[in-house]
């Protein structure tokens, strides 16, 4: 579990690391520091937020086919920029752009586990 949590803290800094290098309106500051900070808290949302979230909105979810997870990894990253002082996000299409490249690269980068 330990193990697990934190390769999910490394990919979700290296997913915004990616996102700060191709988006305009996404920033994360404080270097490696900022990108520790927000991946660790993006981490924790992900692991046990997100599918709290998921149970809860799951007749939208079922109604729009999956789409609403979108709006729920965005409405995620929306909190950890307004939680921490190193995330500025200058706009929504920056939002949801920012979301697209972390989802994509969280994906691939995500743990794989056998159990």
């Amino acid at each position: 579990m330990a193990r697990r949590f934190l390769l999910k803290i490394i990919a979700c800094s290296v997913a915004l690391w990616v996102a700060d290098y191709a988006l305009a309106g996404f920033a994360v500051d404080q270097g490696i520091r900022g990108y520790l900070m927000a991946g660790s808290l993006l981490g924790v949302l992900h692991m046990f937020v997100r599918p709290v979230i998921k149970l809860l909105t799951l007749p939208l979810m079922l109604v729009t086919l999956g789409f609403f997870s979108v709006v729920i990894n965005a409405g995620i990253l929306w909190f950890v920029a307004r939680a921490l002082d190193v995330v500025s996000i200058s706009g929504i299409l920056s939002l949801l752009w920012a979301t697209a490249i972390i989802s994509v690269v969280n994906v691939l980068l995500e743990p794989r586990t056998d159990n």
